[in-house]
């Protein structure tokens, strides 16, 4: 006679906390993603990669909090885990919106501005040179496998910050800091564009009180288009050495948010 397999409720509770925990924490994180949180991706390929990798994690979390499902204690850990994810997708999205800075600053400065294309990925309408500037980085980040690097960190910070760690063990103000660091990296890239059209403006501005029966309008915004998509293509070389520089920055602030 073959033997029954009994379970309790103690072992069947921490097993679903093997699984629960880390899925609350990735289908958060993917929801804010830059990559796999996009807008042409639907939510349900989201939540099936979240449950996917957080089966295969499963059998390597080890000490998770066992929990009532109908618990306070489970929803607050829950909430916990959204939390952490929420702010971990919101540091690697900072990466993205520098670059997307930068091409809005490069519209504006190169007389753009009014060419705008939709964004999917917020649902709004963005410059042209913004977008290009988003395909452009995103390419280099999968080129140099950010976004394994960036679940590397996800799946290691449950040892660094386990469920039902305090959110204070976190470090929220290198997140609060990445804001004002977004927009100085941005000016940091756009800043040959903006002294070249500076220049132009000048130039074009000494002519006006010289000659003012030229039709300095007619003349000024051609060679300001022409003058700043040249000094864009110049600037354009150098962008994968400085965005790399700006990838090893975020993660190490990915790090860095777990691990203080």
């Amino acid at each position: 006679m073959s033997a029954l397999v009994t379970v309790s409720s103690a072992e069947l509770t921490a097993w679903l906390g093997q699984w629960w925990w880390p899925f609350a924490r990735l289908a958060a994180t993917f929801w804010m993603l830059p990559i796999y949180g996009d807008g042409r991706v639907t939510p349900m390929v989201r939540l099936f990669l979240a449950f996917t990798i957080s089966l295969g994690m499963a059998p390597m979390m080890k000490n998770m909090p066992a929990f009532d499902p109908f618990s306070l204690e489970a929803i607050v850990v829950t909430i916990e885990q959204i939390v952490f994810g929420l702010l971990f997708g919101l540091t690697v999205q900072l990466l993205f919106a520098v670059m997307t800075t930068t091409g809005q600053i490069l519209a504006m400065q190169m007389g753009l501005a009014m060419a705008v294309m939709n964004d999917p990925q917020n649902g709004d309408s963005a410059p042209l040179i913004s977008q290009l500037m988003l395909i452009f980085c995103t390419l280099l980040f999968l080129g140099i496998d950010g976004h394994l690097a960036v679940l590397d960190i996800l799946v290691r910070s449950f040892q660094a910050w386990p469920p039902g760690a305090s959110l204070y063990r976190l470090d929220l103000m290198g997140v609060v800091g990445l804001f004002g660091w977004c927009i100085g990296a941005a000016l940091i890239l756009a800043l040959p564009v903006v002294i070249a059209m500076l220049m132009v403006n000048l130039t074009f501005g000494v002519m006006n009180r010289s000659a003012p029966s030229l039709n300095v309008f007619s003349l000024g915004f051609p060679m300001t288009l022409l003058l700043g998509l040249l000094t864009l293509s110049i600037s354009v070389s150098g962008v994968p050495d400085r965005y790399l520089d700006l990838v090893t920055h975020v993660l190490d602030q990915l790090t860095g948010l777990v691990i203080r």
